[in-house]
């Protein structure tokens, strides 16, 4: 029988389990890029729109994909699609030579909030890299990059890179 895990305050560091040391730095990534973006003038893009872009970005690619990339249901994707297509950030078109299949394709207004997404990113770099100091950042960098090429994380990361 599992412990139940410690109340939040009385947590200690080497007691925090990988998934919310993972976690928590990501969600504060994915909330200030809406920030940021939202500053920028994409003031309609909210937290779950990060499901649509994040890496490696929808264009070109199925909703059946982006919904294996980001865990979550076809229906549950193609509402997020639909909201983003509304807001003239993408549109579906037929796949060439596909039959019925459809691919995301930005439109210019997607195209530029995705390149302001990746500017956001090398803002957060360069302060995780001040903060950490240039050496460990990258090591930091270098050890997740192995996760990200091990079995460990096959069953996503191999999605997210097709």
């Amino acid at each position: 029988m599992s412990t139940p895990p410690p109340p939040v305050g009385s947590v200690k560091t080497k007691d925090l389990l990988i998934g919310a040391l993972l976690r928590v730095p990501a969600q504060a990534i994915q909330r200030r890029i809406i920030t940021e973006l939202n500053a920028a003038g994409f003031e309609e893009l909210r937290v779950p729109h990060m499901a649509v872009l994040q890496f490696p970005g929808p264009d070109g690619v199925r909703p059946g994909l982006l919904a294996e990339r980001a865990g979550m249901s076809k229906q549950a994707m193609n509402q997020l699609l639909r909201s983003l297509e509304g807001l003239g950030y993408l549109v579906r078109s037929d796949a060439p030579d596909e039959g019925r299949a459809r691919v995301v394709r930005f439109t210019k207004r997607g195209r530029a909030a995705y390149a302001k997404v990746h500017d956001i990113l090398r803002d957060i770099e360069r302060e995780w890299s001040t903060v950490l100091g240039p050496k460990r950042f990258a090591e930091l960098k270098e050890l997740l990059l192995r996760v990200w090429e091990s079995p460990l994380a096959r069953g996503f990361a191999s999605k997210t890179r097709e």
